[in-house]
């Protein structure tokens, strides 16, 4: 069936289209793409830096962050060198002076070392006395393995001479490993074990 005229009067035409009636033109391929993949890019950039941030406080707790021993050389000179001269004094004696011996392991030992030490040190008053035994100790080289603020662990090589009246020289060496501990300023060793 055809229609009219008259049938199409009360029709509304439809509007013509006007600029403030179109969509909006959709956006081009290229800046969808480049917009996903800096949203990726950031999210990944996010992701690595939470997980570096997280390894970050994993290692700042482990034992090796906290050995000052591998960043603090002042402190691991000053250990080093005190820890030398204390095994030097207390390792060295003449049979005339004991006692200047006996009095430095008072002052530069506590603990385990010292009990160690004032045990086996009547022994060597006996002996350096009938034998006329001098014994100088000299720290060839020493190293700081573990450094924290409450204890210090040592290699130490030494080198003993020992003297006898009447007879040659002879020289041991010897290989220690020493803890020590801050007391009043200073490092007292607190265990020794020979190697």
């Amino acid at each position: 069936m055809a229609r009219t005229s008259e049938d199409t009067k009360g029709l509304i035409p439809a509007p013509r289209s006007s600029p403030e009636n179109e969509p909006p033109p959709a956006r081009p391929p290229r800046r969808r793409a480049a917009s996903r993949l800096a949203a990726l890019l950031v999210a990944a950039l996010l992701l690595a830096g939470g997980g570096l941030l997280w390894r970050g406080q994993q290692l700042a707790g482990s034992p090796a962050a906290q050995n000052r021993a591998l960043s603090d050389t002042g402190a691991t000179s000053r250990v080093v060198g005190e820890v030398s001269g204390a095994l030097s004094q207390v390792f060295s004696y003449s049979p005339q002076d004991t006692e200047t011996t006996r009095q430095a392991a008072r002052r530069l030992l506590g603990g385990k070392a010292a009990r160690q030490y004032a045990t086996l040190f009547s022994q060597v008053e006996q002996r350096a006395a009938e034998q006329r035994l001098t014994l100088t100790t000299h720290v060839v080289r020493a190293g700081v393995t573990r450094l924290t603020d409450r204890d210090a662990h040592l290699l130490v090589f030494l080198d003993q001479v020992a003297e006898r009246a009447g007879k040659p020289a002879t020289t041991a060496a010897a290989q220690l490993s020493v803890t020590a501990e801050p007391h009043d300023g200073h490092w007292r060793i607190v265990d020794i074990t020979s190697r």
